[in-house]
């Protein structure tokens, strides 16, 4: 499986950097109560600083919403999926568990203040690469509706569109069927390459440590825009 970030994104977004990491084996399962205790606490603790703090004082939030202006899309109406899930937090409508694959990713997000999507990579067609969305593109998203990606960072395989960093399709949902994954992190813009493949890497062993499984990783970035991904069912 080919991986790669289409020349015109980086015009826009010269220093946009896409996390990867790539599961296999793993088992996707009911939370552990560790993980679903961190994650009730980290919002907790998210909600009395949002009470102190604007949302364009986290820097993932600013940078991404920098992003999505420079892309051609309006922040306000079309938000990055990290800031959705803040403004959740902040009016205490808290996330509640739903299984490993999902809480870990919404964990990072909020970490990390980062949009960040998982895909059951056997439900991913072909080769995947990331563009600007068209009028054309939209799908059925995890939201329960049709949106329209149109400006907005958009994943695509060979089949249509499956993933962006404002919300993910039904069609290449991780289940608990799930047993080999992409992990994608939006990461910040400004956070230099060595430090987004630190993070990348970080959030892969958290994530094998509860699901069990291997990881590889990886950042593409304007000086590296493609990469290989072996793909072969064992």
């Amino acid at each position: 499986m080919r991986f790669d970030i289409e020349p015109t994104v980086f015009e826009r977004l010269p220093n946009l950097k896409l996390g990867i990491n790539h599961y296999t084996k793993i088992t996707v399962t009911e939370s552990p109560q560790m993980l679903k205790g961190r994650l009730q606490l980290f919002q907790e603790q998210l909600f009395f600083e949002l009470e102190q703090k604007e949302l364009t004082q986290f820097s993932g939030i600013k940078e991404w919403r920098d992003a999505w202006k420079k892309l051609g899309a309006d922040p306000n109406r079309y938000r990055p999926s990290a800031e959705a899930l803040f403004r959740r937090v902040k009016k205490q409508n808290y996330l509640m568990p739903f299984h490993s694959a999902v809480d870990l990713n919404t964990f990072f997000s909020l970490q990390y203040e980062i949009p960040a999507g998982i895909y059951d990579l056997h439900k991913i067609v072909g080769n995947i690469r990331l563009d600007r969305g068209s009028e054309e593109d939209g799908y059925d998203g995890l939201n329960g509706r049709f949106n329209s990606l149109q400006n907005i960072l958009v994943l695509k395989d060979d089949y249509s569109p499956f993933g962006s960093p404002f919300v993910d399709s039904v069609r290449t949902a991780v289940t608990e069927e799930t047993t080999d994954a992409l992990h994608i992190f939006f990461i910040r813009p400004l956070m230099e390459a060595e430090e987004a493949y630190k993070l990348t890497e970080a959030c892969g062993n958290m994530f094998t440590s509860i699901s069990g499984g291997d990881v590889t990783s990886y950042v593409l970035h304007k000086g590296q825009a493609a990469i290989e991904i072996d793909d072969s069912i064992e």
